[in-house]
């Protein structure tokens, strides 16, 4: 958590913390088995199962900021809210993006260069951003899933 909170990339510092683990855990010899079996195969099914989730969601990211529509509908809520409400703002256009019929997943990678924009101009630190889409996540999450 203290490498991934100053800036290093987690997709670098999963494995090493995984390698790491090992390392501490006594026999490193008799436990590669459990890296390879278990850190290994969980995180390739993790990927298996949601990369088409988070490709997809790149993409319309992209799309959705190459074509300006989500920066027009971000301007249109700091322009009611006013650029120091930024984390509010994003809040807000994450709910619209949401309650619209878009995955959270895919907002998320909407949202995000859009909330850069707003945070760097209301001097709010970045680190702050995926704090601002999951304040609207865990509630667009309860309310678009019956089973929540």
């Amino acid at each position: 958590m203290f490498f991934a909170y100053r800036g290093y990339s987690v997709l670098i510092l999963a494995p090493i913390m995984a390698t790491l683990a090992v390392f501490l855990s006594g026999d490193f010899l008799s436990s590669i088995p459990a890296y390879t079996d278990v850190f290994m195969g969980a995180l390739s099914g993790f990927l298996l199962k949601f990369f088409p989730i988070f490709l997809l969601g790149a993409l319309f990211g992209r799309l959705m900021a190459d074509s300006g529509a989500a920066t027009a509908i971000a301007n249109t809520v700091v322009e009611k809210l006013g650029a120091s409400k930024a984390i509010l703002a994003v809040i807000l256009v994450c709910a619209i993006l949401t309650y619209g019929g878009v995955s959270l997943f895919v907002v998320a990678f909407a949202i995000y260069p859009i909330a850069k924009d707003l945070f760097k101009a209301a001097d709010i630190p970045k680190r702050l951003i995926p704090a601002a889409i999951a304040g609207h996540a865990s509630h667009s999450e309860c309310h678009s899933n019956p089973l929540l």
